[in-house]
């Protein structure tokens, strides 16, 4: 996170003011809160990377620990992949551990193989965020702690 008045990078868990200048978090216009590229008054989104810059429009980052967490424990079924904005990948888990659980009654076997399959998969996403490796959400902003 970076000051909107003078540019300098935020810790998110810092006061509500900038250490640097002393304005208040979120207060100016001069800088992206994302990325910290210059930007003017009249700028709905940065031009750098895209973040809304309207005080409605922007959204608290998504959390690394809650990610991760849902990723161990429900990662599976995709939960932290619709979590975190990756639609398409969780959809991707969801149907074909639903498909194989369902049909886990005639093809044991290959039912049990595709779901760990799939719960490994997820358990290494899980340890991807809560190590960092995995950093940004679906639309490429960065996880908070």
């Amino acid at each position: 996170m970076y000051c909107r008045n003078c540019g300098s990078p935020i810790l998110l868990n810092a006061p509500d003011v900038c250490a640097n200048c002393g304005a208040n978090k979120g207060d100016g216009s001069k800088f992206c809160p994302n990325c910290g590229a210059p930007t003017t008054p009249e700028d709905t989104r940065c031009n750098n990377c895209g973040t809304p810059l309207l005080a409605e429009e922007v959204t608290p980052p998504k959390s690394k620990l809650v990610a991760g967490l849902l990723a161990l424990f429900l990662g599976t079924f995709g939960i932290h992949n619709f979590y975190l904005g990756y639609t398409t990948k969780a959809i991707i888990q969801l149907s074909v551990s639903v498909v194989f659980l369902v049909l886990g009654c005639c093809t044991v076997g290959i039912s049990c193989i595709v779901t760990a399959g799939i719960g490994i998969w997820a358990f290494v996403e899980g340890i991807l965020i809560l190590t960092g490796k995995i950093d940004k959400d679906g639309q490429g902003r960065p996880l908070g702690d």
